[in-house]
């Protein structure tokens, strides 16, 4: 069956791609979570428009690519996070948190979708977070979590 991916999805292609796959795994999956749309004649207009999209996002070539890589590894991302009596966070730290303190430590905005996490961040500490930048350029960084200070005169539990 062939469709036309919206987003990207793993080991299968990028958003905009008209891809073939198997009936069920279109109809049963990527379908209802709106990962891809049926192909048709008139579903051209719409890869162009995802195209377009995409490419303002990417990065353009293996140079620019390594170029963000660097300023990556240079970044001191940051972020502070509420935490419980036994340094555990409320919630967890999410591909968009990160983002944005690359971007508050004065690192390159970088797209959510490329943020690759080694499973959930839910404690105080330091983290190996990478980027894949470009198909052949993958970039790494320290994520350090620290906790939120308490407010001073609150009691706990009331």
């Amino acid at each position: 069956m062939k469709i036309i991916l919206t987003h990207e999805v793993a080991n299968l292609g990028s958003a905009g791609d008209v891809v073939e796959v198997k009936r069920g795994y279109a109809r049963n999956y990527l379908l209802p979570q709106g990962y891809a749309i049926n192909w048709t004649k008139g579903g051209q207009k719409e890869v162009d428009v995802i195209r377009r999209g995409r490419e303002a996002r990417d990065i353009r070539d293996l140079d620019q690519a390594k170029a963000v890589a660097d300023q990556l590894k240079q970044a001191d991302a940051h972020i502070v996070a509420r935490v419980g009596d036994n340094g555990r966070l409320f919630g967890s730290i999410t591909p968009v948190d990160i983002v944005e303190a690359v971007t508050k430590a004065g690192g390159p905005s970088i797209d959510r979708r490329r943020v690759e996490l080694d499973g959930q961040i839910k404690s105080i500490g330091t983290y190996d977070v990478s980027v894949k930048l470009h198909p052949e350029v993958t970039a790494k960084f320290k994520l350090q979590v620290t906790p939120a200070k308490r407010a001073k005169g609150k009691k706990k539990g009331k």
